[in-house]
């Protein structure tokens, strides 16, 4: 059995924030602990009480830094490391030009299995330890990304894109070799270690009708695995989806008609939904989730939060790297915070930490083992320095409160924020720091 007390400032959410002041959503302790036994936590409180419980296990002290359970990215592309910042184009243009070509290396091991490690080094110095990954089409792709996540012992969600139209011969499949090659890689990593499997056809517009009843066949087969795709990003991808599916009412309706809505259905963007739409998604309990940096660098649009939440549609957030900009589920937030600062809407600081640890939990439906610091769940943990640049450590000499503190965080925090993060009770930055 390992242990270890972890000491500091504690912070975790019991739920959602019903405003900028909800104290009763979260729980803080300014002189906390958490023990963690085998890679669970054991216990969170006071630290003054719980030394007397762990006397004699090794004592880590993060005083005076911020723990909380580490960030959940749910809509992120493995492939697209090295697509990261690539100028100009819309959505389409921008698939086209980078992204497909990129992707397009995938097909050999040896790119993958770097492109692996490069990947979850960047997700843990920005204290992601749960993402939601898009792998290639190729199912080298999925074995490397789901080999170095097992390695670091990472609560990793992924799949194999499926893609048989519009894009190079490269990247595509057929819908007999994408449900072959998706059926094997369930069977090969779904509930292996942390590992979970998520259904992905890509979008509507690079599946044609065979291979989106191949993606409804998979998912009628194992409803434990998540589904994933791409729903209303752009105008153009919209107006092509009619074009392609005629006989659909809307863009969702192509993805109702092969079965491919529910609790584990995560639906990238969601900026231009028609009310079917919204409907459609709160009826059957389909997430939403809202990708800031991306819908900027891309132009493709607004999300409106509020309008989705008051309709009862479930919804994530994410950085959607790399038409995301940044790794960093910080900066994630506080473009989020813009975005529905122009939709004269608001994102509170406790909202928007709720968001990134126990509400993108719930969202998977994960709440009992990650996002939270509740006895029994797994102890994946980031440690946040408010004043790790010069510009924070100026702003927080005049902070009193602890939301304005995270809105320091969010506001100017990067990966120079993140002094530790841990995985499954073991830290990760050492190595990768140096």
């Amino acid at each position: 059995m390992t242990s270890k007390l972890l000491r500091g400032r504690v912070l975790t959410f019991v739920d959602e924030p019903k405003g900028a002041r909800d104290e009763e959503s979260y729980r803080y302790f300014e002189d906390g602990s958490i023990l963690v036994v085998d890679g669970k936590i054991a216990a969170v409180g006071e630290y003054s009480r719980l030394k007397d419980e762990a006397a004699g296990v090794e004592v880590i002290d993060h005083r005076p830094h911020i723990l909380m359970a580490g960030f959940i990215d749910t809509h992120i592309h493995f492939p697209q490391v090295q697509v990261i910042a690539s100028w100009g184009a819309q959505l389409l243009d921008w698939l086209n030009t980078y992204t497909f070509p990129e992707e397009s290396k995938f097909s050999d091991p040896e790119h993958c299995t770097t492109m692996a490690g490069r990947f979850f080094d960047e997700l843990l110095k920005h204290g992601t330890t749960t993402a939601v990954a898009y792998c290639s089409v190729h199912d080298t792709s999925v074995d490397a990304y789901f080999t170095e996540a097992a390695a670091r012992n990472l609560r990793m969600i992924g799949g194999k894109v499926m893609m048989d139209r519009n894009a190079p011969e490269a990247v595509r499949d057929t819908p007999q070799s994408s449900y072959d090659q998706s059926k094997s890689l369930i069977a090969r990593w779904h509930g292996a270690g942390r590992a979970l499997y998520a259904i992905s056809p890509r979008f509507a517009i690079t599946s044609t009708p065979e291979q989106m009843e191949m993606a409804g066949t998979l998912a009628a087969e194992h409803p434990d695995c998540y589904i994933q795709t791409h729903l209303s990003e752009n105008h153009g991808e919209i107006a092509l989806t009619r074009e392609l599916y005629p006989w659909a009412r809307d863009y969702l309706d192509v993805y109702e008609r092969y079965g491919l809505l529910g609790p584990r259905s995560l639906f990238g963007h969601c900026i231009h939904l028609e009310d079917r739409e919204k409907s459609a998604m709160a009826e059957t309990g389909s997430i939403a989730v809202f990708c800031p940096t991306s819908n900027l660098f891309l132009g493709s649009g607004l999300y409106d939060e509020a309008g989705l939440r008051d309709l009862g549609v479930r919804r994530a957030i994410a950085t959607d790297v790399g038409g995301g900009t940044n790794y960093s589920m910080l900066r994630s937030l506080d473009e989020g915070y813009k975005i529905l600062q122009l939709r004269g809407q608001s994102l509170s600081p406790l909202n928007s930490f709720y968001w990134t640890t126990l509400g993108n939990a719930r969202a998977l439906g994960l709440e009992d083992k990650i996002g939270t610091l509740e006895m029994g769940t797994e102890a994946d943990i980031v440690v946040l320095d408010s004043r790790a640049t010069s510009a924070m450590a100026l702003r927080m000499e005049t902070v009193g409160t602890l939301s304005e503190e995270l809105f320091v965080l969010q506001t100017l925090g990067d990966d120079r924020a993140v002094v530790e993060t841990y995985s499954a009770g073991e830290a990760q930055l050492s190595g990768i720091r140096n």
